[in-house]
Formats: C-alpha cells, structure tokens, sequence
C-alpha cells in the first residue's frame, strides 16, 4: 500500500477539482508532479518527508484525475498561472495560508509560478530538473530542439500530437515500472490510457509556448522575482548541465536567494532516489542548505 497514512480526496479549488492526498504533520510542504505522471511519483518520497511535515500531493488539473476544464484558444486554462492559483486554493482549502512548494518538470514551472504570482503565501520554493519556461524558450537553439523537440509536438493545434499518442499510449510513454510500487505504476498507466488526460496535458505544453512564456516574459521585463529561498535540485544524469552548464547561474536572475544540489540519478527523482530527495529538501527546509556545486 502507497501513501499510507495520508487522506485521498477530493477538492473543489474553483474552476477545478483536485484528486489529493495529504498526511503527515508540521509545516506545510505542497509536492508538483511533472508529466505524464500523478502526484503518485511522490509515493516514496511523502512518507519519508510527512515524519516533519504536513505534506500535500495534488494531480495538477488536466492530469491523473483532476478535472479537466475546457480550453480556449490561447490555453489559458492550462496556464501555470490557472494551475498556480488552483495550488493556493487547494491549500487554503486544507488550512495552509503559507507553505513550501517544490515541483519537478512541469511542476516545477507550476511551483515557480505560484512563488511569482503568490509571494505572501510561499515560505519557500524547491525547483527540480527544469529551469523557467520562458528562459527555456529563449535559450533554445538546435540541440535544445533536438534533445526536446516533443515541446513543439505537443504545442501543435493543426495537427494534434493526441491523436499520435491516443494511437498507441504504451508506445508513446515508455517508462518501466522499476522504480515504482504496483499501485503508483497503476495509475501512471491509467492516466496516459486516458484519452482525455493526454488532451489535457497537451494543453499544459500549449500553454507553455505560449501564454506562459508571455508571464515569464512579463515579469523578467518588471525585474520581479522570486523572494522566497529556492533550492534548485538537478539530477546528474539528466540533460541539465549539457543544456545549460551551471543552473544556479540562470536561476539567480529568477530569484534572490539560490541554493542547489545534485542528485546521482536519472530524471525522475522521486522514483529513483527518494531518500537523497526527502534528505536535500529536509535539510534546505529545515535551513541546513545544501551548498552549490559549483
């Protein structure tokens, strides 16, 4: 059994529904998934962290079992701000006025967005293989879209990338269940089997080409930034440090106070190193940061 202990349920945040799990007691701490997974990557990972705090792990909407809301031409219902704004809700929802958000992949954008959008609600903000969208984007050069060309597959209309995916799922997303319990295995699949979930994360990268980078575009012209302490977490055998060198040099243009780690493993951290993981976020939480690399 995955997440024993913690609560399943669901929470009407206004223009969504969460699916939600929560245990744990202490300071709030809100975990973000990135895709295609459900906050059941967390599932070895919660446990470890809700011996300190309360901790709190959504589908952001559009994934796993959270409501899908209706589109619009310029994807802002899958905006990270939309998503961002369900993450305040949620939380108020569960008596949380301030909390920790950490996110991996597009849980991190959604994670960084809420400490943008939400300063007086985020303590601290924890980012995991991702640097922000709108960096990505202007960054981006031939090897960027090689090694990341299902960005602008996904973000096409004309000829929806669903349709390929739908097709086949299994041969689409190929991950293995090594690293994952039977159950939190169980509900990846379901989820990438779910017609309506593949739309929907769809159109989180939509967003992502577009609305999103005009926000991040916005603020970097306002010179706003993130004021709550950020640890930035990579993993080493991931593609962060080829694409980008030392990631805290980008991030300290985001924010005001940068932190980083390295994690000896592939890009899905939670699943392959969830002690190092619940460690690193510990002793940064706990304000026992863990230096730079560089």
């Amino acid at each position: 059994m995955i997440f024993e202990g913690f609560t399943l349920e669901r929470v009407d945040v206004g223009e969504a529904e969460l699916r939600v799990r929560h245990g744990g007691s202490g300071p709030a701490l809100l975990l973000l998934h990135g895709h295609p997974r459900t906050h059941a990557t967390w599932h070895k990972v919660a446990p470890l962290l809700a011996e300190r705090y309360t901790v709190v792990c959504p589908d952001l909407r559009g994934y796993g079992r959270s409501s899908k809301p209706p589109t619009t031409p310029d994807h802002a219902p899958y905006s990270k701000r939309a998503m961002a704004a369900d993450c305040v809700a949620l939380m108020r929802a569960l008596g949380h006025e301030r909390f920790a958000v950490a996110g991996h992949d597009r849980g991190a954008y959604v994670a960084t967005r809420t400490a943008l959008d939400h300063p007086d609600a985020v303590s601290a903000l924890v980012v995991m293989d991702a640097v922000p969208i709108g960096e990505a984007l202007a960054r981006c050069d031939a090897r960027f879209a090689a090694s990341w060309w299902h960005w602008f597959f996904f973000g096409q209309t004309a000829k929806p990338a669903e349709q390929v995916i739908n097709a086949d799922p299994d041969a689409w997303y190929t991950a293995t269940d090594a690293h994952m319990e039977p159950e939190a295995w169980a509900d990846y699949k379901a989820a990438i089997h779910d017609p309506e979930t593949v739309h929907a994360m769809m159109e989180d990268y939509r967003a992502g080409l577009g609305i999103d980078r005009a926000h991040d575009d916005a603020d970097r012209a306002a010179g706003r930034r993130v004021t709550a302490p950020t640890l930035v977490v990579w993993a080493a055998k991931d593609d962060m440090e080829e694409l980008y060198g030392d990631p805290l040099a980008i991030w300290r243009d985001w924010a005001t106070d940068v932190r980083g780690t390295v994690i000896d493993c592939g890009h899905h951290i939670a699943e392959e190193a969830p002690h190092d993981l619940a460690a690193a976020l510990t002793a940064f939480l706990d304000g026992r940061h863990p230096l730079p690399r560089h």
